[in-house]
């Protein structure tokens, strides 16, 4: 079921992709038995996954969130566990990176954001966790991004803050 949502979003959303072809994507799906379930969680908290093309360092392929806006099944967490241990008053119901482990995936580094919002227009209403750097973590942030105005904007916050509209996109490598 999963392959058959990957091939069509595959086909309907080519400009994500250029150049590739759905028997390769389909070949390197069927090589690794752990992608689809991962991508088919994605898929159903609201991910809408896609390839994006191939990761520089390992030439796998990345399959990256790209709903439109923060996935839905997504929002209003916190950055980590850490930061849910410490929100005493109105804990949100999880953490972005907790989440993510628990699908099997990782959130988009900034690098990763940007190259998804070069491929098209993601984020105009919400906003998305990023992998944050440790000396940022360790003095209690993290950051998020976002497109408004025609440009990529990053942002730092609390990393125990949380909102209605900032969820977390998530990455494999096949």
């Amino acid at each position: 079921m999963i392959l058959e949502i990957l091939k069509t979003r595959f086909q309907k959303n080519m400009a994500l992709h250029s150049g590739l072809e759905w028997a390769d994507v389909e070949k390197r799906l069927l090589a690794d038995p752990k992608a689809p379930e991962i991508l088919r969680r994605m898929e159903e908290s609201g991910g809408e996954p896609d390839t994006v093309g191939f990761d520089k360092e390992t030439g796998k392929l990345i399959f990256c969130d790209c709903a439109k806006e923060s996935p839905s099944g997504r929002r209003s967490l916190c950055y980590d566990d850490e930061a849910l241990k410490k929100r005493a008053k109105n804990p949100p119901a999880g953490s972005a990176l907790g989440m993510a482990q628990e699908i099997g995936a990782s959130l988009l580094t900034e690098e990763l954001y940007r190259r998804l919002q070069e491929l098209g227009e993601f984020d105009l209403k919400t906003s998305s966790w990023v992998q944050t750097p440790e000396e940022i973590r360790q003095r209690g942030g993290a950051i998020f991004c976002e497109r408004r105005y025609g440009s990529v904007f990053t942002f730092h916050n609390g990393a125990d803050s949380y909102y209605s509209v900032r969820g977390f996109r998530t990455y494999i490598l096949v």
